[in-house]
């Protein structure tokens, strides 16, 4: 019709062209203001730098990495290196097989190893800090490994037989396709399962006695498996159970029989459920064992007359026995300290005896022995390691506003006096059911030596509780994740544990949006608050769909795009949504140019908003005392989303 506007192209085109020039001004701004500021620090950097070296020197070298073991053969790295050593020989006499170097990297890590059923070939991933994707080398053994395969952008993969190997691809943060390929005479790949939801992401691991190698279709909430027969794995895989919204399952196998995992049935946690190969469908599943209430289940995994479940009940680690022979359950609790535990790669299914290491943030990686036959478990005696003897582990329960009890983890100096003087360190995450991350870090034993108090406060939103516990502080219950946060800080104050002028609170990720909103709300509770690759603009995040993980973060945060309610309730929350003019307090903020999850936009734009609040709220009070925080963005060029290099995070 005459006098409709057409709308320009230009006019778009100028508004990403202003947009990329805003970025860049904001990026080359916190550049600066970085440059002028780093200096200040230099001293105490060059001091904690070395300690930190000391301490890395120490406990790295006596760590070891994991080995595995394939009949007389022991394969482990080191330094870069896959080496191979018998059994019964010391790792002394191992023979180097090839370095990381010799594949034309000389920055990355590796990822993950799978050796072949015969140890003809080993499939690698090795990754480079910069980057999300992976690349798989397939070396064929011998007296002088060759390279037989290089295969870009690989995110998981295992070997249905000798020669066949499938893998899944990633592409923006996705995995929605798997491939097979073979190392026979006729070599070729194919296409074996595509996932059309983008809500689902597919990787994929073998069954503990080989049998089946399963592929698994995950979002947040559901899953559906598929099985090739290792024995055919030419044929097409076999579907296990239809996905049902709402019930996330996994699978394992001993003599004919499945063991699913699963969270079907009420409660909705998970239980461990029995059905023949001939008839998986969900009719014929017959429960085995449910785990108690607000318990988590760590890690689960399958021997040939046993299964061991890793168990966490209120910050207690211990674990379960089930034993398939005698028809029993045995539960044995694990050392006080203990807050991690890794199983050792790829037990032998046939073996009495189960290999493991537990941690916390202030105790390395300690070996540990579960014996079959003794049915006790056993402390290894390791290389000399200095033994942490002087930390105190405290477990507390803050009730929160609507008087659930929240567990906290609080660890200090037992030389330490009047701790209510002592600096604090808060640490929270509480987001996609994951725990808050409690592994080994020599900055962390840094700190209890020079005398600092560090809580971990395990908020809903998080894991620690088990599936339910995640479930109350996601979409419209993430308000309930602010307010236990609250609640612990307040605790660790009453109980005397530091002040508010002496306390930092310390988050990653999508940590950064309860950390970020406490900031809002708060802001008196802290001094201090330090955040790497921080989630703070969930409302506009969740609006742009062409970003990769939109879609399939809806069923944590909801979808504010059609659902007017969410809208406002993000808002309500959301950080950077939520800066008024207040004394806030210091923050440092450390992102990556290269972060596929994180846009770095969003938090260049937070950091502007923050000190523009802080500066309008000391000009327009002129209190005695008043002070301006100090607001500091560090943009590393270096590595991806909280995935660093030693060497890096020991700069950060």
């Amino acid at each position: 019709q005459e006098g409709t506007k057409v709308p320009s192209k230009r006019k778009q085109n100028t508004s990403i062209v202003t947009s990329d020039l805003l970025h860049k001004n904001f990026l080359k701004s916190e550049q600066e203001n970085w440059n002028d500021i780093s200096p200040t620090y230099k001293a105490m950097t060059m001091r904690i730098k070395e300690k930190l070296e000391e301490l890395h020197n120490v406990y790295t070298l006596n760590s070891g990495s994991p080995r595995m073991r394939f009949g007389e053969n022991v394969y482990f790295e080191e330094n870069g290196c896959i080496f191979l050593a018998k059994a019964d020989d010391d790792e002394g006499n191992a023979d180097i097989l090839f370095s990381i170097e010799d594949l034309g990297f000389s920055d990355a890590f590796i990822q993950r190893i799978r050796i072949s059923p015969d140890q003809r070939y080993m499939a690698i991933s090795l990754k480079s800090e910069n980057s999300e994707e992976a690349t798989c080398f397939i070396m064929k053994l011998g007296n002088l490994p060759v390279v037989e395969k290089v295969i870009p952008s690989v995110f998981s993969f295992e070997w249905a037989a000798n020669d066949v190997l499938y893998y899944t691809t990633q592409k923006n943060l996705k995995c929605q396709n798997v491939f097979m390929t073979t190392f026979t005479d006729q070599k070729h790949t194919k296409l074996v399962y595509t996932e059309q939801d983008a809500r689902f992401f597919v990787d994929l691991y073998c069954t503990k006695d080989r049998r089946f190698l399963t592929i698994n279709s995950n979002s947040k909430t559901t899953s559906e498996v598929w099985l090739v027969d290792c024995r055919h794995p030419f044929e097409s895989p076999a579907l296990v159970q239809a996905r049902t919204t709402g019930v996330i399952y996994h699978i394992e196998h001993r003599k004919d029989q499945l063991y699913i995992l699963t969270t079907y049935g009420e409660p909705a946690e998970y239980k461990a459920i029995l059905t023949d190969m001939a008839s998986s469908g969900r009719e014929n599943w017959q429960l085995v064992y449910a785990l108690e209430k607000k318990t988590k289940l760590v890690d689960f995994e399958m021997f040939s007359d046993d299964c061991i479940m890793f168990l966490k009940n209120a910050g207690h680690l211990y674990l379960n026995v089930i034993s398939f022979v005698l028809h029993s359950v045995q539960s044995i609790k694990l050392p006080t300290w203990a807050c991690e535990f890794q199983l050792e790669s790829h037990p032998e299914h046939t073996t009495s005896t189960c290999y493991f290491q537990l941690s916390s943030p202030v105790h390395p990686p300690k070996r540990f022995a579960y014996s079959f036959k003794e049915n006790n478990l056993i402390e290894q005696a390791v290389q000399e390691v200095p033994i942490i003897t002087n930390c105190h582990t405290t477990r507390l329960l803050a009730q929160s506003k609507d008087e659930t009890l929240v567990p906290i983890t609080v660890f200090h100096n037992k030389n330490s006096k009047e701790l209510h003087r002592r600096p604090l360190l808060v640490h929270v995450y509480g987001a996609y059911g994951i725990d808050l991350n409690m592994s080994f870090k020599e900055e962390k034993l840094m700190l209890i030596e020079e005398g600092w108090i560090l809580a971990y406060c395990h908020v809903r939103g998080g894991g620690e509780q088990g599936l339910s516990w995640h479930r109350d502080g996601c979409q419209h219950n993430k308000l309930k994740g602010l307010h236990d946060l609250r609640a612990c800080i307040t605790l660790l104050h009453q109980l005397g544990f530091s002040q508010p002028k002496r306390t930092a609170l310390a988050a990653a990720s999508a940590g950064g949006v309860l950390a970020g909103a406490l900031c809002n709300t708060d802001p008196e509770l802290i001094r201090a608050m330090v955040l790497q690759a921080p989630f703070v603009d969930v409302l506009n995040t969740m609006m742009k769909t062409h970003l990769p993980l939109t879609t399939e973060e809806q069923e944590e945060w909801g979808n504010p795009l059609e659902d007017e309610k969410c809208m406002k309730y993000i808002k309500s929350y959301c950080p950077y949504q939520n800066i008024k003019p207040q004394c806030y307090p210091s923050v440092f903020i450390t992102a990556y140019e290269n972060d596929e999850r994180i846009p770095l936009t969003g938090i260049l734009q937070y950091v502007q908003k923050l000190r523009k609040a802080a500066l309008d709220h000391s000009s327009r009070t002129s209190k005695k005392g008043n002070w301006i925080p100090n607001i500091i963005l560090d943009v590393q060029a270096n590595g991806s989303h909280c995935d660093s290099s030693w060497e890096h995070s020991l700069n950060e």
